[in-house]
């Protein structure tokens, strides 16, 4: 695939630690919800950097969204969460992968988890589905460490009836909660999972250690692991 330039349009806060960017993107071929980007970003001297992002929606024209955590130390996530200039260009090479992705004729429920920054891909989903006419339901399970850490409030809570999201706290959680804070466990996957079809997907998106896990629990419950759909990181 080629690499193309895009433009930085606009920036957006989602936590502390972490940013929307969209992009003009004259030429986008357009995407899958659940598709990556590489990103090249080249300095002065000729030092090249590439790394991978989610898109954080579904297709729109000719403009993208990315979804960015800061790491610290980083070299490229920090630059690109809060000092690349509006207007400024970068290389983007694109779509990619084609097994963690939503279509839109696909009928089934679909289970959504998501841990941390690995919402993105996820929300790109629930974002496409919204745009639909499906019956179809979307559960979305999402693990942050504290209420400060939740992407995408506005976009989690649309108001569409067929979607169910639920967000469990590992560290802190809201004053009166209803669950203590933990990691997800097989008794925050028994309802959702229930309400499945033996062949709806399950989409698990986070660090290597959350997917790893969320994927033996739900295998444990007799989940056929044809239908889980893992995307890791870290």
């Amino acid at each position: 695939m080629p690499w193309r330039r895009v433009r930085l349009v606009e920036r957006r806060s989602q936590t502390p630690s972490a940013r929307s960017l969209v992009f003009a993107a004259p030429g986008w071929p357009g995407h899958l919800p659940g598709q990556h980007v590489d990103v090249r970003l080249t300095a002065d001297d000729g030092y090249r950097a590439v790394r991978s992002y989610s898109l954080a929606a579904p297709a729109d024209d000719e403009s993208i969204e990315l979804g960015v955590q800061t790491v610290p130390g980083g070299e490229v996530s920090p630059y690109l969460a809060d000092d690349l200039p509006l207007g400024a260009d970068v290389e983007v090479r694109g779509p990619l992968g084609n097994w963690f992705v939503w279509r839109t004729e696909q009928p089934e429920p679909v289970l959504l988890v998501a841990g941390g920054s690995g919402v993105v891909p996820l929300a790109a989903m629930i974002r496409a589905h919204h745009r639909t006419q499906s019956r179809s339901t979307f559960q979305l399970l999402y693990s942050v460490r504290t209420p400060d850490d939740v992407w995408y409030r506005d976009h989690l809570a649309d108001g569409d009836p067929r979607h169910d999201v639920r967000i469990v706290y590992t560290r802190q959680g809201p004053p009166a909660g209803a669950r203590a804070p933990g990691r997800v466990g097989r008794s925050d996957l028994d309802g959702p999972a229930s309400r499945l079809q033996p062949a709806s997907p399950v989409y698990v998106c986070g660090p290597t250690g959350f997917v790893e896990a969320v994927g033996d629990l739900l295998t444990d419950m007799g989940r056929d692991p044809a239908t889980i759909r893992t995307e890791r990181f870290g």
